[in-house]
């Protein structure tokens, strides 16, 4: 399981014209069954992907596909999390 940080970098203002591709490419990572959650961080610092079923290899390369990264609207960080417990209701990502 990944946790995917994307955090505004110096082309920030230029989110708006990239949005369309993005939220595509969001849609492509749920519809892979490779995303669980999206969403904003806090106070506008940018957004995190949580992601499973997938190999570091194949998340980097599909991060780099992301217009807001391929763009340096926002930077990408990759952390690894190898769960070793979790609640009855997330089993699946033990698997």
């Amino acid at each position: 399981m990944y946790v995917v940080m994307l955090k505004f970098a110096d082309n920030r203002g230029q989110a708006p014209q990239h949005m369309d591709g993005h939220k595509a490419w969001l849609k492509r990572g749920f519809d892979d069954g490779v995303f669980l959650v999206a969403g904003s961080l806090g106070e506008g610092t940018g957004g995190a992907v949580l992601a499973h079923n997938t190999s570091l290899a194949d998340l980097q390369a599909r991060v780099d596909a992301d217009p807001f990264v391929a763009e340096r609207v926002v930077t990408a960080e990759i952390v690894g999390i190898a769960p070793s417990r979790v609640d009855q209701r997330l089993d699946f990502l033990m698997q």
